[in-house]
């Protein structure tokens, strides 16, 4: 549980972080679309955030099924599924 707690203190870390390279709606109404450091800046902020917690997810999965600790699986997938909400919500927004 403290896995899935930290997860979800991390998803929404990075959507804080990349919310910095979203790009900014008075821009995009008039047809602008500037992309001029929004890479850099999802890279330098977002991008350690995202590798650092993948990994942690992975070696988690590894001990689940090492150990075949099934419960903890759906533990792992509501994970992934925080994840793939932050993902989502991120990608929307560029």
């Amino acid at each position: 549980m403290a896995f899935l707690v930290t997860n979800i203190v991390g998803a929404i870390v990075y959507v804080m972080a990349s919310s910095l390279s979203w790009a900014i709606p008075q821009e995009r109404e008039p047809g602008l679309n500037s992309t001029t450091g929004e890479p850099f800046v999802w890279g330098t902020a977002v991008l350690p955030i995202w590798a650092l917690f993948s990994l942690l997810n992975l070696i988690w999965a590894a001990i689940i099924v090492r150990r075949k600790q099934w419960r903890d699986a759906r533990l792992w997938a509501v994970t992934a599924c925080v994840w793939l909400v932050g993902v989502v919500v991120d990608f929307a927004h560029h």
